[in-house]
């Protein structure tokens, strides 16, 4: 599990600005009737030197989007294409986002706080550049609970309510807008490299490389440094999809333009997290072919990694990328056997051993109709903890007798594992959480649920 948030000073960056200029477009942020603070990351806010902001100067520059002293001067909307459901789209870009200011944390990491809802750029097509405000209620929720299952995910940062009536189609309108602001390790994605390597921008994509290796790993190019760059990437994303299996998550859209070149996951949109243990899951009403259900999430992402190779072989051989894809399945591998071992909390033993018990797990949950949530909870430290009618289900007994093997990490001394359920996050407490927002401007709801989620955080990583 993650480390808590650690407190910081204020380092502003433009190290974006390096990058030639055929890669973003300066842009202006809409002029919103309102600025209502709903929801201020506080404890993020301490990691790049933020927290002191009061409400006035927090709206100013994540309403209002003033910039942040020695950072950027303009916001800048990036350009990129993408696979949408494996469909090439070259008319993509931040098209209702842009990149409003970049910072370093204390641990010099480069952090970009980029938007979503900031209003129309250059890459809108038809779109209005607005965000709803209870798809910023809902991506607040994604992101605190990701962060809680030690998932590598974007922050949310801020939360404004902007005063417009907005018209969509998948909510009842018109309902009330927002901007949200995210603060996240890199804005760059496979998509931007996409781009590249379709206009045959060969400087570009040198420049690019050059970039995410030195300012977001922290690394000097080496002779092959597309191979470089590509096996960072193979192994991120390898890691990220063991963590959205261990946490039960499906992302719902898995695009070329969502999959960050830091790997961190990032923009929520129609996500769920899966009830039971079914492949076949998904949390996009309009994914009809199942093609990022929960299931095939380890696919779809190790697909993305391929096409950044062959954006990549602008510059690269076949011969040199090739092996960095193939290091995805083993890293994977290891990575889906050390993230459920954490979410047991239990000590990992030989291989063999360990994949015998991730085996007995799948087999288990797949075949009855047990919560994800409640059985991580009732198997904490490797022990039936809670007595209960599910697990004397025949098709537990293999995982209950590798299971009495292992042995915890920690006593289970936190109060939450004292509670009566776990905290999980259905989709239907989703819309519960959302409902008294919308009927009566109570918030508490809400905050109630981060904190309680945050106080699994906690326990977990205790």
């Amino acid at each position: 599990m993650s480390l808590p948030p650690q407190p910081a000073a204020y380092r502003p960056e433009r190290t974006i600005l390096s990058l030639p200029d055929t890669l973003y477009d300066p842009v202006q942020a809409a002029d919103f009737p309102e600025t209502i603070l709903r929801f201020r990351n506080d404890a993020h806010a301490a990691t790049i030197g933020l927290a002191d902001l009061d409400d006035d100067a927090w709206a100013r520059h994540f309403g209002r989007f003033a910039p942040l002293p020695g950072s950027l001067e303009q916001p800048l909307a990036l350009r990129y294409h993408g696979h949408q459901f494996r469909h090439y789209n070259p008319d993509l870009g931040d098209g209702r986002g842009f990149l409003f200011a970049q910072v370093r944390d204390g641990a010099n990491r480069l952090l970009d706080l980029g938007t979503k809802g900031s209003g129309t750029t250059p890459w809108s097509r038809s779109g209005d550049g607005r965000l709803t405000l209870k798809g910023g209620v809902r991506e607040i929720l994604a992101t605190e609970m990701l962060e809680a299952l030690g998932v590598h995910t974007s922050k949310t940062l801020s939360l404004i309510e902007t005063g417009e009536a907005l018209h969509r189609g998948d909510e009842p309108s018109p309902t009330r807008s927002a901007v949200m602001v995210r603060l996240s390790h890199g804005h760059i994605r496979i998509g931007s490299f996409q781009r590249l390597a379709t206009l045959g921008d060969a400087d570009s994509m040198r420049a690019l490389v050059t970039y995410c290796l030195t300012e977001l790993y922290g690394e000097t190019p080496g002779d092959e440094p597309e191979a470089q760059l590509l096996a960072h990437v193979a192994r991120g994303t390898a890691r990220l999809a063991a963590s959205y299996m261990a946490a039960g998550f499906v992302h719902g859209v898995l695009n070329t333009d969502n999959i960050a070149i830091t790997t961190e996951s990032f923009d929520y949109g129609p996500w769920r997290f899966a009830p039971l243990w079914k492949s076949d899951f998904t949390a996009a009403y309009f994914d009809h072919q199942g093609l990022y259900a929960f299931g095939r999430q380890p696919a779809a992402i190790h697909w993305n990694v391929v096409q950044l190779a062959i954006a990549l072989r602008t510059l690269a051989s076949a011969e040199a990328l090739a092996p960095m894809v193939d290091l995805y399945s083993p890293a994977y591998e290891a990575a889906f056997r050390a993230a459920i071992l954490a979410r047991l909390g239990v000590r990992p033993q030989s291989e063999d051993q360990d994949f015998a018990l991730l085996g007995a797990m799948e087999t288990a949950l797949a075949e009855t109709d047990t919560p994800i949530d409640r059985f991580f909870f009732d198997w904490r430290g490797g022990r039936l903890r809670t007595a209960t009618q599910a697990y004397t289900d025949p098709r537990f007994a293999a995982f209950a007798a590798v299971a009495a093997t292992y042995q915890p990490t920690a006593p289970l001394d936190h109060p939450y594992w004292s509670d009566a359920a776990p905290c999980g996050m259905p989709i239907e407490e989703a819309e519960a959480l959302w409902a008294p927002i919308a009927a009566a401007d109570d918030w508490a709801p809400l905050y109630a649920k981060i904190a309680a989620i945050r106080r699994m955080g906690e326990a977990l990583r205790a």
